[in-house]
């Protein structure tokens, strides 16, 4: 993104040109939005994993503590209070089922990678 100031000066008048300036500014704020929005959707889907995987692990012990899902409702209810409707139990469930499904934890580095932005 090096540009030299003298592209937004018209030489003839020594005045600067509004319009590049402005779609060059628009192109910064475009390109950083475009990654914060893509850095917060990664963050999300590895909390998500986090949060499902440490239900699957800890407190379901793998599938073996199939008493443990009662806890479930109540556990969806707090956190939608405190979180919203991300948490609602049928959400949860599919936390559970994605970090079943991606139980390599060495996938996670792959998948944030994939979901990381690049800046030219």
């Amino acid at each position: 993104m090096s540009k030299n100031k003298n592209e937004f000066v018209v030489q003839k008048e020594k005045r600067i040109d509004e319009s590049k300036m402005f779609e060059y500014i628009s192109n910064i704020i475009e390109k950083r939005k475009s990654c914060a929005e893509t850095y917060a959707n990664r963050e999300i889907t590895l909390m998500y994993w986090e949060v499902g995987h440490f239900i699957n692990t800890v407190v379901l012990d793998n599938g073996r503590a199939e008493y443990g899902k009662k806890f479930l409702p109540t556990l969806s209810a707090k956190l939608m209070v405190k979180y919203g409707k991300s948490f609602s139990e049928r959400n949860i469930y599919r936390m559970m089922l994605f970090a079943t499904r991606f139980s390599n934890t060495e996938i996670l580095p792959m998948l944030s990678a994939k979901l990381s932005c690049r800046i030219s």
